[in-house]
């Protein structure tokens, strides 16, 4: 992906007005190398700042927030977490014709798991998320921000998600088999609601957003969906990332109840309701959506 648009109103950024902001606002990082990076993320502009460093800049009016959110809890989360996360290091504010607040946070080595051959072992894979998702569950919520429009209503119930997910799975008509894909989607719906209180929830557990280095999971990003909520919304990993055993293993090692396991499902198929939107502007995104639907559809 390059400079191209995927919104209407998009705000458009380069090297060279990134560079510009750190001239005015973080002179001593201002000389290091600036490289745009390729990603399939559809919030934020990132580039690489010198060999340690990144630079995230919203790329339209909804991620706008995600800069405060991010610095106000995730400095609060991090110790208590067991893969990394990208604490932010230092707010930018707007200038040299950016219209919103920025970060700059550290450089976090590896690759995402997109690419399923960058883990080594799916089954040790589906423990360590595991264990990353059940030490963010277990993290104090006091004056946590709740699932609702801030956090792009992850962890709500799949309920409220029902309108739009019909109608975006009727965008996949003539690709994958919709009647079965609405099958799905009755049965996640009719599950009970869940019983427990709303815990944290990273809210987009989806390959582009886990990172593996040397074959082993070592990071979690992009926390723009943060919030606290229903538990089955992390468990979309189960079907983004994992199959057969290693999805078993996932499950497992949660130890979540067979009425949680089915809104994680719903949640899987919901959040791969991208075609309408990306359809033209971001194929690999899509790419991705389908096969979680396929992951869905073969269960």
């Amino acid at each position: 992906m390059g400079d191209e648009p995927m919104h209407p109103g998009e705000v458009l950024t380069n090297v060279d007005m990134v560079r510009r902001l750190l001239r005015t606002q973080f002179s001593d990082w201002a000389n290091l190398d600036i490289e745009r990076v390729s990603s399939y993320g559809t919030d934020h502009a990132i580039y690489r700042l010198g060999q340690e460093l990144s630079v995230r800049l919203p790329r339209i009016d909804w991620a706008k927030g995600q800069v405060e959110k991010e610095l106000r809890w995730l400095p609060t989360l991090a110790p208590h977490l067991p893969l990394t996360v990208p604490v932010p290091l230092a707010i930018g504010e707007p200038g040299e014709g950016y219209p919103w607040r920025w970060s700059v946070s550290p450089w976090i080595s590896g690759s995402d798991v997109t690419a399923r051959e960058n883990v080594d072992d799916p089954e040790r894979a589906a423990l360590d998320l595991a264990a990353f998702v059940t030490a963010l569950q277990h993290v104090d919520t006091t004056g946590a921000p709740r699932a609702g429009r801030a956090n792009f209503y992850r962890g709500v119930p799949l309920a409220w998600r029902d309108e739009d997910t019909r109608s975006s799975i009727l965008e996949w008509d003539g690709i994958l088999d919709t009647k079965k894909l609405t099958s799905a989607w009755d049965a996640a719906l009719a599950a009970p609601l869940c019983q427990g209180p709303p815990v944290w929830i990273h809210g987009d557990l989806l390959p582009g957003n886990i990172i593996a280095r040397d074959g082993r999971l070592s990071a979690v990003i992009d926390f723009g969906c943060l919030g606290v909520g229903d538990p089955a919304a992390d468990l979309v990993a189960g079907w983004a990332l994992f199959s057969g055993e290693s999805r078993e293993t996932f499950r497992a090692a949660l130890g979540v109840d067979d009425a949680t396991w089915a809104r994680g499902r719903g949640w899987a198929l919901t959040s791969a309701g991208v075609l309408p939107y990306y359809r033209h502007t971001n194929p690999g995104i899509v790419a991705r959506a389908r096969r979680q639907l396929e992951a869905v559809l073969a269960e």
